[in-house]
C-alpha cells in the first residue's frame, strides 16, 4: 500500500514518535509511506515526502512535529474538498492517516464520507494536549503537557514560598479543564479553576477568596497559596487576581498575589516516554488499520478500566469517526459521562487540596 500521514492543527508531543513508528512499521510490512507537510493545506499542494528510514531517525524524542502543522479554511469547502480527492488520485494514496484533534478529524470525516467513490482509506489518531477528543482517555501529548505544568508550578510554588504569595497559573486546554485538574491534583495546588463548573466572575472570586483566606489564616502554616486556572475559565486571570489583590490587602495584609500564563510552553519539549509509548502503539494500530481495510475511524487509546471498557487488556480500539465526533461535542458542553465523572472525582478531592 501507498500510506500517507499528516499532522494537523495544534502540535502535540509524541506526534513524531506517531510518525516514525507508521514509517518503520510501514516500511517493514512491505509498504510506502509518505509525509504530507503543513497538514490539509499541505494535501491541497502535493507537499509531500518519503518517510524512509533516514527522515524519521532519531525523531521520537522531540517535541512538534517534523512534517509541520497549519489550518486550512479551504479544505472543507466543496472546491476544497474537490481538490483533495483529485491530489489523492494523483499521488496513487491508498489510506490516509491524520493526527490531530478535533478539527482534524472534522476534516478525515468530510474527506472520507463525501460523495462516492471514496478516495482513499482514512485513518484518525488523537493528537492534542488538551484531551478533549472523545473515546480517548489519554491523546497524544497530554502527559507531557501535564509533566510541563507540574515542573512549572513547582518552580513557581519555590519563589512563592520564599516571598509568602500567592499564585494564580493558567494553563492551555480551550474549553476542557482536564490539565488543570491532573496537574493542580499533582503539584498539590490549593484550588482548581476550571470552566466546566460554570461560575459567574462573582462566584469564582468568593470561592477563591475562601481559599485564600484559609491558608493565609493568623497562625497557619501556609506560605505561599497556589491556584490553578483553565483558559476555559470565562473570566481573565488578570480580573480574577485583581479582585482577589484587593480582597487580600484586608484578609492578608503584605500577601501579594501574582499571575502567570503558561501558555504554548505548555505544547513543547521533548515527549514523555508514556506519550511516546502511546504513540508509537496507536502508529502501529494505525497500519494494522489500514491493512484490515478499516475506515473512517480513529483509534482511542483507553485507559484501563475507562468509559466503560470492559476489556482493558486491549488499549486500543476503532470508533467511528462520526461517533468520536459526536462524544467530543458532548465533552465540550459538559453532558458526557467522561465530564461528569471527571468533576465528581476532583469534588473528592478539594477538601484535600487547601489544608
Amino acid at each position: 500500500m501507498r500510506i500517507a500521514v499528516l499532522t494537523s492543527g495544534g502540535d502535540a508531543p509524541g506526534m513524531n514518535a506517531a510518525l516514525r513508528t507508521i514509517a518503520v512499521a510501514g516500511a517493514q510490512r512491505g509498504h510506502s509511506v509518505l509525509g504530507v507537510r503543513h497538514g490539509y493545506h499541505g494535501l491541497l499542494e502535493g507537499d509531500v515526502t518519503a518517510l524512509d528510514y533516514a527522515a524519521v531517525d532519531g525523531i521520537t524524542r522531540s517535541g512538534g512535529t517534523i512534517l509541520g502543522s497549519s489550518r486550512s479554511a479551504e479544505f472543507p469547502t466543496p472546491e476544497g474538498q474537490k481538490r483533495a480527492r483529485a491530489r489523492v488520485a494523483e499521488l496513487g494514496i491508498d489510506a490516509l492517516v491524520t493526527i490531530g484533534g478535533n478539527g482534524t478529524l472534522t476534516g478525515a470525516h468530510l474527506l472520507g464520507t463525501g460523495e462516492s467513490p471514496r478516495p482513499c482509506l482514512v485513518i484518525g489518531l488523537p493528537g492534542s494536549i488538551d484531551n478533549d477528543i472523545g473515546h480517548s482517555g489519554l491523546a497524544i501529548g497530554v502527559d507531557t503537557a501535564v509533566n510541563t505544568i507540574v515542573e512549572a508550578c513547582d518552580r513557581i510554588a519555590d519563589t512563592a514560598q520564599a516571598h509568602r504569595r500567592a499564585f494564580v497559573v493558567e494553563v492551555m486546554g480551550r474549553a476542557c479543564g482536564f490539565l488543570a485538574m491532573r496537574a493542580g491534583v499533582a503539584a498539590e495546588a490549593d484550588a482548581i479553576l476550571y470552566g466546566e463548573n460554570n461560575m459567574s466572575d462573582d462566584e469564582l472570586v468568593a470561592r477563591t477568596r475562601t481559599v485564600l483566606q484559609r491558608c493565609f489564616a493568623p497562625g497557619g502554616h501556609k506560605k505561599r497559596a497556589l491556584i490553578l486556572k483553565s483558559e476555559g475559565v470565562k473570566m481573565s486571570t488578570h480580573a480574577l487576581v485583581e479582585r482577589l489583590a484587593v480582597h487580600l490587602r484586608e484578609d492578608a495584609p503584605g500577601v501579594d498575589i501574582r499571575e502567570t500564563v503558561l501558555g504554548h510552553v505548555v505544547r513543547g519539549g521533548n515527549p514523555s516516554a508514556l506519550d511516546r509509548m502511546v504513540a508509537q502503539r496507536l502508529g502501529y494500530g494505525a497500519v494494522l488499520a489500514c491493512e484490515d481495510g478499516a475506515h473512517d475511524v480513529m483509534l482511542g487509546w483507553e485507559v484501563p478500566g475507562g468509559f466503560g471498557d470492559k476489556t482493558p487488556d486491549h488499549s486500543i480500539r476503532r470508533v467511528p469517526i462520526a461517533e468520536v465526533l459526536a462524544e467530543t461535542a458532548r465533552l465540550l458542553d459538559g453532558t458526557s459521562p467522561v465530564i461528569r465523572k471527571r468533576m465528581e472525582l476532583l469534588r473528592q478531592v478539594e477538601d484535600l487540596l487547601a489544608i
